[in-house]
Parts: structure tokens; C-alpha cells; sequence
């Protein structure tokens, strides 16, 4: 075949393919411009550049493709009513003949702020002061069904929850006693917080030490020490030490003498954390308004739930005394005085602490029925230089007029016996 040949036959090929193309496109057209249509939401104009990025694309076009998503693994969840709200339960305690309902959230806090509701075996009570807590008293021994009621905002325990309670007190800590302790920030400090001069009213004369004693020099002493409270204010343990003091009795707190509150006195761990630290021996007391044993049975329970894990020497000792007429405990009779002391002791005791009474002279003789307490430690009061007390005691507290080098002010002044 001769050049001019073949040239002939491509072109007439290219015609035929030209021609063939022509008719598909002409063919496919329609097709063509719906796909495109559907393909302009997603890139429009100039599609797809060089490099491979693209360009004006409308990004949110898929979610238009109801088959696009999984609905089950994207659908949107709803937050309920009920996991919006916060979640309560109940604390239930009893100590004598009553129940002790403290509201309280996820965390074990008491809620606050709110006017609870609860039922008991079908009484209602309500939460008057808004505190958190529910005091149910004068109830009879047995058992009991207690329940939260609704109240918005909050989601409440559907069940009820079953209370016993006690016939007669059981001298047995109470667990969740932390949360009626309160700090001084919280009380009327004046009101609460009375210095008793009981002691010094009946109990003294100018013959007192107001100077450090040589227990060497006391028949049967065995050692010398003080005792302090947040009115001593901040004391250098370490000068204490090197003025010849070998012991020290701290407060840990008291009962508010008008509100009757568990109070920790402020200067407690700082004075037990410091004293132990300069090698001193340490004792506790707290100063009781009790006005039962139940609530003896909540101050013994205060002092180990603030002692924690520490350790300490000595006794803890209840102070009972008067506060100048005006205390919630000051009329109390000798009988019921004494039951208070004996339910502090005994709780202690079951505790695994030492424990004992301090008081004055006068009251030891007028006010307690001292020959009910002889199992425990005595700690007397008497500010003379030979006590008048002919009963038997451990422990001495013979000036509340002292002097000590790291103390600013006076301070109680004390020998012990054995």
C-alpha cells in the first residue's frame, strides 16, 4: 500500500471514531447533566485543583444523605430529667429512742439550703432550719421506715430505708458524728464559749502556787504539766518543754453552752501537733453542756472523731462545770450529771482510751455523785496549796493563775499522781 493510501485509510478511521464518540456523547447527554447537577452541591466550578485539593466545596452536603450515617451510633442522646438532677440518699443513726436523718449527695455531704421532707413509718418531719439534717425524737424502740420525699431539682431513693431504734443508749461511738461538728466560725463564740470560775469562786484562797511545782517536792507526784485551750493562744511548745513542763491536757472542743453544737476548739491541732513534737506526754478534755447521755455519747464520739489516728498518753476527761448559771446545762441535778458523766467515760473506754472526770471541789461534793465515777481517772480542781478534798483523784490542777516561759498570760498549772 502507498503512502497515499494508508493516509486515506487513518482518516477515514479518525472520522469513524469521531463519529462514534459524537453519538454516545449526544446518547448520554441527559445522564450526564443530572450526575453533574448532584455534583455541583459538593464541588462547584473549578472542582479539583493540581495538587489535589479542592475548592469550594459544600462541605455539609452529606447530611443530606439520609443512608449517610449509622443512625443507631450517631443518633443524639438526650439528657433525662432524672440524670440531670442531683442524687440523694439518707444516713440514719440512733443513740436513745430517736433517729438522726441526715440528707446527704453522691459525696456523703449534707445538703443544705433545701426544705427536706421525710417520712416515718408515715409521719412526716420536715427540715425546719434547712440544715440537711432531721432530729426525730421520744420515739419507741423498734424499727422504723424511712424515706426521703420528692422535691425538685433533686432525684430521691424510690426505696424506703429501714431504721432501728436503740432502747437505751449503747455507749458505742457514733460514726457519722463529724458532721455535727461544727468549727467557731459557725457559732456565737460568746455565747457558746464561756470560761467557767467555778473553781476559783469556791475552790481557792491566797495560798496558792501561781509557779512551777518540783514534783519532787509533792508527796506522790510524779510529774508536772498544764492544761491549755485556744485562750492561751499560740503557744512555743519547745520553750514549754525547757521550763521543766513534762505533760500537756489539750482541749479538743466543747458543746456550745447556748446552742448546744459540737464545736472543735480552733487551736486543738496545733496544740496537740506541737506539744507532742517537743516530747511532751499529752491528755485530752472536752468540756461538756450535755444535758443527757445521749449527748455525752456524742461528745465522747466528737473527741475520738477529731483525735483520728493520732495517738496520746494520757486520759481523755470530760469537764463538767457551770458557766455562771447561764449554760444549757448548769441546772442539771446530780443524777443526771453524773449518768452524763459515766456515758462520756464508758464510750471512751469502749473506744480503747483511758478516760476521767475533772471538775472542782465543790462540785465533785454538791453536784456529781462522785462515788459512781471511781473507775474512772479524778482530775481535780482546788487552788491552794494542800487541797481540802478528801476524796481520792489522780491528777491535780492546783492554779489557774500559772506561769509558764512559751505561754502569754496566765495558765492552769497541774501535778500528776500516778
Amino acid at each position: 500500500m502507498d503512502k497515499t493510501k494508508r493516509v486515506l485509510m487513518i482518516i477515514s478511521m479518525l472520522c469513524v471514531i469521531t463519529l462514534v464518540i459524537g453519538l454516545v456523547v449526544f446518547l448520554n447527554e441527559e445522564s450526564w447533566k443530572t450526575k453533574e447537577a448532584g455534583a455541583q452541591e459538593i464541588v462547584s466550578e473549578k472542582e479539583i485543583d493540581e495538587d489535589g485539593k479542592v475548592h469550594n466545596a459544600n462541605l455539609s452536603a452529606f447530611l443530606k444523605d439520609e443512608d449517610f450515617f449509622d443512625k443507631e451510633d450517631t443518633q443524639t442522646k438526650e439528657i433525662t430529667e432524672e440524670e440531670s438532677e442531683k442524687k440523694l440518699s439518707l444516713i440514719v443513726t440512733s443513740v436513745e429512742k430517736d433517729l438522726r436523718i441526715k440528707v446527704v449527695d453522691e459525696d456523703n455531704t449534707i445538703v443544705e439550703g433545701q426544705l427536706f421532707q421525710v417520712s416515718v413509718n408515715e409521719t412526716v418531719y420536715e427540715d425546719e432550719d434547712e440544715d440537711g439534717i432531721i432530729y426525730v425524737s421520744e420515739l419507741k424502740p423498734g424499727r422504723y421506715q424511712v424515706k426521703l420525699l420528692p422535691i425538685e431539682g433533686f432525684h430521691v431513693p424510690e426505696t424506703e430505708l429501714e431504721a432501728r431504734v436503740k432502747a437505751v443508749v449503747s455507749y458505742t461511738l457514733i460514726d457519722d458524728i463529724s458532721y455535727l461538728v461544727h468549727a467557731e466560725s459557725e457559732v456565737d463564740v460568746e455565747a457558746d464559749d464561756t470560761e467557767s470560775q467555778d473553781a476559783e469562786i469556791y475552790d481557792s484562797d491566797e495560798t496558792q502556787y501561781t509557779n512551777l511545782l518540783d514534783p519532787a517536792e509533792v508527796e506522790d507526784a510524779v510529774s508536772l504539766g498544764i492544761d491549755v485551750s485556744k485562750w492561751n493562744g499560740e503557744i512555743d511548745w519547745e520553750a514549754v518543754k525547757a521550763d521543766g513542763v513534762e505533760f500537756a491536757i489539750i482541749r479538743c472542743g466543747y458543746r456550745g453552752a447556748s446552742s448546744g453544737w459540737l464545736i472543735e476548739d480552733p487551736y486543738f491541732w496545733q496544740n496537740l501537733q506541737g506539744a507532742k513534737a517537743a516530747g511532751l506526754k499529752v491528755g485530752l478534755y472536752f468540756f461538756t453542756q450535755a444535758i443527757s447521755a445521749k449527748e455525752a455519747v456524742e461528745e465522747a464520739s466528737t473527741v475520738i472523731s477529731l483525735l483520728g489516728e493520732e495517738t496520746i498518753d494520757y486520759p481523755v476527761y470530760i469537764d463538767v462545770e457551770g458557766v455562771g448559771g447561764t449554760g444549757r446545762a448548769d441546772g442539771l441535778d446530780a443524777v443526771t450529771r453524773t449518768a452524763v458523766c459515766t456515758a462520756f467515760c464508758k464510750t471512751i473506754e469502749n473506744a480503747g482510751l483511758e478516760a476521767g472526770v475533772y471538775s472542782s471541789r465543790y462540785w465533785y461534793y454538791n453536784n456529781i455523785n462522785v462515788a459512781e465515777l471511781e473507775d474512772y481517772h479524778i482530775w481535780l480542781a482546788e487552788y491552794r496549796d494542800t487541797p481540802l478534798y478528801t476524796g481520792s483523784y489522780e491528777m491535780w490542777q492546783y492554779t489557774s493563775s500559772g506561769s509558764v516561759n512559751g505561754i502569754e498570760g496566765r495558765v492552769d498549772l497541774d501535778i500528776r499522781y500516778q
